[in-house]
């Protein structure tokens, strides 16, 4: 498959894809430029809304804009969970630097969402980091809901992993979320992944989560890593190897012959 979206001005961009599959349909949520900026690219940006019966033929059906006065500058980088017949879409502020904030918001049919009215719900806090979070991740795992989230360190070069918790019945307003760790729980180490880590995707097998993340600032270029949790916070990168550390999966302490590797 292949999609983009020039449907605004012309130009072609989508990215940071989500798909959830609703009421027999899938939904895509996306990032797209919706008028050009002089801000190096960081003004002008809100969600787009596709939907397909196949996942390979896809119609753009909405958008979401900026509405609230936190999100006038631009909101981006949708996540989304299902709950209770519901689709909770978690998104970040987009334009305001260090101010940057997860926002959420709540949908019954997947093109209306009503903002939750403690928008923003989560900013981290702490010596460790300048106060900024976006690329939000939800997962639940061990009876939690966990919000992952990219930040960046006090002098705002250095941007690495943290997350939050909420407990299992949470409506995911913001003071249900609470920083599990006061600290960085993936920062950039290995020479590939440069002054950045961002960008997390969670999944779980044999009841660990795995985290693939983007290591390095785009076009440095940006690659993807692999690191593995047993309760959500602690991390572990798997297999590093070869002149450039690259990170593989491998059950043995041998180096892997070939990849690249899906966990199955």
């Amino acid at each position: 498959m292949y999609f983009s979206d020039s449907s605004t001005n012309g130009i072609s961009l989508a990215k940071d894809p989500v798909v959830v599959k609703f009421k027999g349909k899938y939904l895509m949520y996306y990032s797209r430029k919706a008028s050009a900026d002089s801000n190096n690219g960081m003004l002008g940006w809100n969600i787009g809304i596709a939907q397909s019966t196949d996942l390979f033929n896809w119609n753009k059906i909405g958008e979401i804009k900026p509405a609230a006065g936190y999100e006038q500058k631009g909101l981006c980088a949708p996540g989304a969970i299902l709950k209770d017949g519901k689709i909770h879409l978690f998104y970040q502020t987009y334009g305001n630097g260090p101010k940057d904030a997860i926002c959420h918001a709540i949908s019954t049919d997947g093109i209306n969402f009503t903002r939750d009215p403690s928008n923003p719900i989560f900013n981290p806090t702490g010596k460790w980091t300048n106060g900024r979070a976006i690329d939000a991740e939800v997962y639940f795992f061990q009876n939690k809901y966990f919000l992952y989230f990219a930040t960046r360190d006090s002098s705002g070069k250095i941007q690495k992993q943290g997350v939050a918790v909420a407990n299992a019945q949470t409506d995911f307003n913001k003071s249900t979320w609470k920083q599990a760790v006061d600290s960085a729980i993936l920062k950039p180490s290995l020479p590939w992944e440069g002054d950045c880590i961002e960008g997390a995707t969670i999944i779980k097998r044999n009841n660990k989560l795995y985290m693939f993340y983007a290591g390095n600032y785009n076009n440095a270029p940006q690659q993807i890593g692999l690191a593995v949790s047993t309760d959500g916070k602690v991390w572990k990168r798997l297999y590093c190897t070869g002149p450039q550390n690259i990170c593989r999966s491998t059950a043995t302490s041998t180096p892997p012959e070939k990849g690249p590797y899906i966990i199955k």
